[in-house]
């Protein structure tokens, strides 16, 4: 491994310079090449009538001219993150995968954090058993470094440092997630230093549908969830709720003698409609969230890290979206309008159930849209998009307690987009991305970039993709003004800075039967904010990230598709010491088969995740202050599930987690759940029952 990571320090060595260069190089080979190709196909197509041009396509489809049963590996068509507009999944530059429903109905996916644990590039970091708090880390970036949309909602909590806690994101009824890697600020602003994951829930159509769920298993845990929804040729609406309990484990380490069980609650409910008028011209639509949440906590303390206690707390989430599109000259000319709001409200107790700290944050965003579309056929047979966008964000913060006092702050900012995507002979497609942050007056101004390559070589299955970006993650409302026994804001502070670069290659092989992508990132945050002492600064020096991301897809025969991830991370501080909560090695592998049994669909799967050693701090009660740095062990989770449609649209379901019985921990001193099993039974009627 010294030789491997030699060899990546050194490619890092060569900087952003000698990336540019790669990337212009690319460019100028990509145009020549397509010129060549362009005449040759035209050669062939006189030649050989259309035949080149259905492969082309049958290609870029993920499909083969060969027999029509031949298993070829499918992707998602298009993206929706890796741009202002969506993309088709090929010619995105940046860094993504897609999660769909399938693969989380097949894998059983109840909390969303667990699989995001196949994704390369992501570690995440979770203080005990369900329900505890859970951070994820995209590239070795800070938790808070990663921006989560919900249906189009930027939800990070501005009462809680701008970090999004996954504890209490349920799988209700998901229809796919998006997680894109890499410096994103140039698109979405402030918290996408990492990058962005973006979360989409699913949407009725063609008539009356019904999805039921209902499980039981170890640690009295207990879930249930109802979706009705009703689709027509111009509306569409459904409503969801979504219910998860257990009594749970100790959440301090129970060989450090903690017996008592910290239980977990939460109830989901979502509303999402939407109404197209006019002859489709005009596309209204809305969604709104509620999130109600308790959980038992356990206290801190220096030897161990954590110790059984009685504290709990109630967190309540409200969220949501309206949306119009206007789309003019036959969708060439849109305009999108949005407005959308955050609201969380935590409070925190005491073993004697005395209210002992709360936090109110509040977020408000609107934001204008355009997006035109145009080709130039005559020249590169050139499709182009040109984006503007124009948005006003207000963040709010009340946090505090009886004994030491409340504390009230606001910021508003404001922000502008360009973005300009080009596709040229359908095989290089570029984009640049522009952004202009007018700040509040406690801190500077920014201006963030972004720029994208990808290059289809469709005669040998091959896709090179890169991008570069500069990010930028704004001081937390906390941090600026936050006060407390122990903490006290620094008004002075100055945004945290990153810029990242990222170049790949993606191969198919065996008549497009394996798909695999193999990326280097590299990525460097300055002026990183940490506590010090009673209060927060910026840091001197720069982190240095830099890793190795492996992807590969297989469907070796028709129903089995395999699925395998590998992230190498080598992230280092200023003083070259390793950064906490961030693995060298994480990987997963995932098999799942779905066939017939008696005429009845059936589904197993098979899951392994392992995570490499790694560093964290232990504090004591008196938060930031870092007692030492202790080591963690690697483990490994292996996870099995299998399904049984007995009759039509009714399903019975059961999983086993853990099965080694792997004594882990992901933080200091909390503990994890053990060999667990869970089985249930799930019910679909209409497009439901034929989608999943």
């Amino acid at each position: 491994m010294s030789g491997f990571n030699e060899g990546v320090e050194l490619a890092a060595s060569r900087g952003r310079a000698r990336l540019l260069s790669c990337v212009s190089l690319v460019a100028v080979l990509a145009f020549g090449h397509a010129a060549v190709v362009t005449a040759q196909e035209a050669v062939d197509s006189a030649e050989d009538g259309t035949v080149v041009a259905q492969a082309a396509t049958n290609i870029a489809q993920g499909q083969t001219v060969e027999a029509e049963d031949a298993t070829v590996v499918t992707q998602p068509e298009v993206v929706v993150s890796a741009s202002r507009v969506p993309v088709a999944t090929e010619q995105v530059g940046s860094a993504v995968t897609v999660i769909t429903a399938e693969e989380l109905e097949q894998r059983q996916v109840r909390i969303v954090s667990d699989v995001l644990r196949d994704v390369p590039g992501v570690a995440v970091s979770r203080t005990g058993p369900v329900g505890a708090f859970t951070q994820v880390r995209i590239r070795g970036a800070e938790g808070n470094q990663t921006l989560v949309i919900i249906d189009g909602i930027e939800v990070n909590n501005p009462a809680g440092g701008s970090e999004f806690d996954f504890a209490n994101l349920l799988n209700s009824d998901l229809a796919r997630i998006e997680v894109l890697r890499g410096p994103q600020s140039a698109l979405y602003g402030s918290d996408a230093i990492g990058g962005v994951i973006n979360v989409l829930s699913e949407r009725p159509e063609d008539g009356f549908s019904f999805l039921g769920r209902g499980e039981g298993g170890s640690f009295n845990t207990g879930s249930g969830l109802l979706n009705a929804g009703y689709g027509g040729e111009n509306f569409y609406g459904s409503a969801t709720i979504d219910h998860f309990t257990t009594r749970g484990i100790s959440i301090a380490d129970e060989r450090n003698g903690n017996t008592e069980e910290d239980g977990y609650e939460n109830t989901t409910m979502r509303l999402k409609g939407g109404v197209t008028l006019f002859d489709d011209m005009l596309e209204l639509e809305a969604v709104g969230y509620r999130v109600d949440s308790t959980r038992d906590g356990d206290a801190s303390a220096v030897v161990v890290g954590a110790v059984d206690s009685d504290d709990t707390s109630d967190t309540l989430q409200h969220f949501g979206l309206a949306s119009a599109k206007l789309k003019l000259f036959d969708g060439a000319w849109e305009h999108v309008a949005r407005a959308s709001f955050v609201h969380v409200d935590s409070d925190f107790f005491d073993g004697t159930e005395t209210q002992t700290f709360s936090s109110n944050g509040e977020k408000d965003k609107f934001d204008y849209q355009t997006n035109l579309f145009f080709s130039t056929p005559q020249f590169a047979d050139a499709e182009h998009t040109l984006t503007f966008l124009a948005e006003r964000e207000r963040e709010d913060l009340r946090s505090g307690s009886a004994a030491f006092g409340f504390n009230n702050t606001e910021i508003i900012n404001y922000g502008y987009v360009g973005e300009y995507r080009v596709g040229l002979w359908d095989r290089l497609f570029l984009s640049g991305s522009l952004r202009y942050d007018d700040n509040d007056d406690l801190f500077d101004n920014e201006t963030t970039y972004r720029a994208t390559a990808a290059y289809l070589h469709r005669e040998t299955g091959t896709r090179l993709h890169g991008s570069v970006g500069r990010g930028v993650k704004n001081p937390t409302l906390f941090e600026l003004f936050g006060s407390n026994a122990n903490f006290t804001g620094n008004p002075n502070l100055t945004p945290e800075k990153s810029f990242g670069w990222d170049v790949g290659v993606e191969q198919s092989f065996w008549d497009d039967r394996v798909l695999v992508d193999v990326t280097y990132f590299n990525n460097e945050i300055e002026d990183l904010i940490t506590g010090s002492g009673n209060t927060a600064v910026n840091l001197e020096g720069e982190n240095e990230i830099q890793g190795i991301e492996v992807s590969a897809a297989a469907e070796p025969i028709q129903g089995l598709r395999l699925n395998i991830a590998y992230t190498f991370t080598d992230a280092e501080d200023d003083n070259g010491d390793d950064l906490v909560r961030r693995p060298k090695h994480v990987a997963s592998f995932n098999a799942n088969y779905a066939f017939d049994l008696y005429n009845r669909p059936a589904n197993l799967n098979f899951g392994v995740r392992f995570s490499g050693k790694q560093d964290d701090l232990v504090f004591d009660s008196f938060f930031p202050r870092q007692t030492r740095i202790e080591t963690l062990d690697s483990f490994t989770l292996v996870n099995i599930g299998a399904s049984y449609e007995i009759v039509d649209g009714v399903s019975l379901f059961a999983r086993g987690e853990n099965l080694l019985d792997d004594n882990y921990q992901e933080v200091v001193g909390f503990g994890t759940p053990g060999i667990a099993g869970f089985a249930g039974v799930r019910i679909k009627l209409g497009p439901y029952a034929d989608a999943l």
